[in-house]
């Protein structure tokens, strides 16, 4: 490690097993794993990598979110809006108010960075 700079290859995170967000799971069994590698002092910055089997579930992003998916598809649907597909490569922006579905149809795998308020 050196001060003032996280290199992500150093990481050696946890790796959390769990679900979308309790009661938000719409079809499917999609099954998550969180290997955070890297938190803030204040813990409000996060960095890691996130994988998810298929499956669809409600969003409603409280937090802004940076997202670089390295393999897998998946779709977004903003409440009201029309489906946004996903796949490996892309690298996108969520703000906090986005609501909608995300319907993961080939497993996902992307490096994210989470702003917490």
């Amino acid at each position: 490690m050196y001060p003032n700079l996280f290199l992500h290859r150093e990481a050696k995170p946890a790796i959390l097993v769990d679900s979308p967000w309790p009661g938000t799971v719409k079809s499917g069994d999609p099954h998550t794993l969180t290997m955070n590698g890297y938190a803030s002092a204040d813990g409000k910055m996060l960095m890691g990598v996130w994988q998810s089997t298929p499956g669809i579930w409600d969003i409603d992003y409280k937090d802004w979110e940076y997202c670089h998916f390295l393999e897998g598809r998946c779709v977004i649907t903003p409440e009201g809006g029309k489906p946004i597909e996903l796949k490996a490569g892309d690298v996108f922006v969520v703000e906090p108010g986005l609501k909608g579905t995300w319907e993961v149809i080939e497993t996902v795998r992307k490096y994210y960075v989470f702003k917490l308020s």
